[in-house]
């Protein structure tokens, strides 16, 4: 038998030797005897398929589609492209039969298997659409007007999208994981398509025809937090929509375990992210300072807890406890999030400033740029008194020679703050006793 590699060829225009396959086949709109030419082919950067075409010279009826030459994928796809320019149009697209194809702008869907597979581009699917819905416009308008007029309206709007005369976005949800969507910069990556890959609902199985497995004999294991990403149902703190917020610990090195929480909404795209210390209150304060002295230091990453407090001499800046709440994430990152609730606030830079204020704070800009851009030297001050912030060294297990790291009493301020004068761990059944 010839081997597989030499059935699926690389799909292309100058390889004489891929030649489809002609079978005399029945056409189902006359019923005379038409031809179906089959091509196995093989689309880069993703998976062997059957592309079929079918074509009747006595009626002239001809059909087109494609098949997955593979097996269904472990798990399902999903393709978000978010299209700007007429080239997005031009990219290839392989839709199975089973995938689900959506834009979430004219809040319009083509169901799983109400369409056969195609090899096609983006234009050519939203073609298809305006196709299959002008198909039954002649008997709509001569039984239902109304619904008709409201069908010929969303065409027109199908049409101008051909045009690109704003961004959309197409999605396409594939459960079995053979649908495709081309990315022109392969192998790099493509900023406008977002690909996900998730596992299968028991419903999705079902519809697929896959038989469920019997489910193996339970056996008590400790779980393993850290090899699992948990996921809860929470709602959009933005639009208040159904929402799934993800969880993970993480082990950072030469520090300790922390929770990472990160929240993403489908709906109106906000995505929030914290981070909760995994321990307890350490026993003393720490206060980190490090001398930012050239660009690569921004790369370094930072865990800046709830209760921590950040201070720029230079910059004659000092951020409170709880201000922009607990973020791991980069120097650069969090500068950024500093210079966003500096010049995002409308009381600061906007109409109700006074002239004086917005001066101060566009040169406190203007010199937060300059250390963005490693023009500036400066130091960065981390002071939590709980313990539980971090600065990356990138000297580990060597001391960094621009970073001091101080150990602290805290003052009873600072405990009270914390909470820590009120709390008794040990003896406190003893108090309770005599109320009883």
């Amino acid at each position: 038998a010839p081997a597989p590699e030499h059935l699926f060829r690389p799909i292309s225009a100058e390889d004489e030797e891929q030649q489809p396959t002609e079978i005399e086949s029945l056409c189902m709109n006359c019923y005379r005897n038409g031809t179906t030419r089959l091509l196995l082919t093989k689309i880069p950067f993703f998976r062997e398929i059957i592309v079929s075409s079918f074509s009747c010279e006595h009626c002239g009826w001809n059909n087109t589609e494609i098949q997955s030459a593979g097996r269904i994928q472990d798990q399902g796809v999903r393709y978000t492209l978010t299209i700007r320019a007429q080239e997005d149009m031009n990219r290839e697209v392989v839709k199975t039969d089973s995938a689900t194809t959506r834009i979430p702008e004219l809040d319009f869907e083509i169901p799983a298997f109400s369409q056969k597979g195609a090899l096609t581009t983006v234009e050519g699917l939203i073609s298809r659409a305006i196709s299959g819905l002008e198909q039954d416009q002649p008997a709509r308008r001569a039984n239902e007007e109304a619904v008709a007029k409201r069908i010929d309206e969303f065409i027109v709007k199908l049409k101008e999208l051909k045009q690109v005369a704003s961004p959309f976005t197409l999605i396409i949800d594939d459960p079995s994981g053979n649908s495709f969507v081309e990315n022109p910069h392969a192998p790099q990556k493509d900023h406008a398509l977002v690909v996900t890959h998730y596992n299968r609902t028991p419903q999705q199985e079902e519809m697929l025809g896959l038989q469920a497995e019997a489910p193996p004999e339970e056996k008590p294991e400790e779980e393993d937090l850290r090899n699992e990403v948990l996921q809860f149902n929470t709602n959009c703190p933005e639009c208040n929509a159904p929402a799934q917020t993800n969880m993970k610990l993480v082990q950072i090195p030469y520090f300790k375990e922390v929770i990472i929480m990160a929240t993403n909404c489908e709906n109106c795209g906000h995505r929030t992210n914290e981070v909760k210390s995994g321990g307890a209150v350490e026993p003393l304060g720490t206060k980190i300072t490090f001398h930012i002295t050239d660009p690569l230091d921004l790369t370094r990453d930072v865990l800046k807890s709830e209760t921590c407090s950040v201070e720029i001499p230079e910059l004659e800046f000092e951020l409170g406890m709880a201000v922009l709440g607990g973020k791991f994430t980069t120097l650069e990152g969090l500068l950024k999030d500093i210079q966003e609730l500096v010049t995002k606030n409308p009381f600061t830079l906007g109409d109700s400033s006074n002239p004086g204020q917005m001066e101060k704070l566009q040169e406190f800009s203007r010199k937060l740029d300059q250390i963005l851009q490693g023009d500036m030297k400066a130091h960065f001050i981390m002071n939590d008194p709980a313990g539980n912030s971090y600065f990356q060294n990138v000297y580990a297990p060597e001391d960094d020679p621009h970073m001091k790291v101080e150990h602290y009493e805290r003052t009873f301020a600072q405990n009270e703050e914390l909470g820590l004068n009120d709390m008794k761990t040990e003896g406190y059944e003893t108090g309770l006793a005599p109320q009883r």
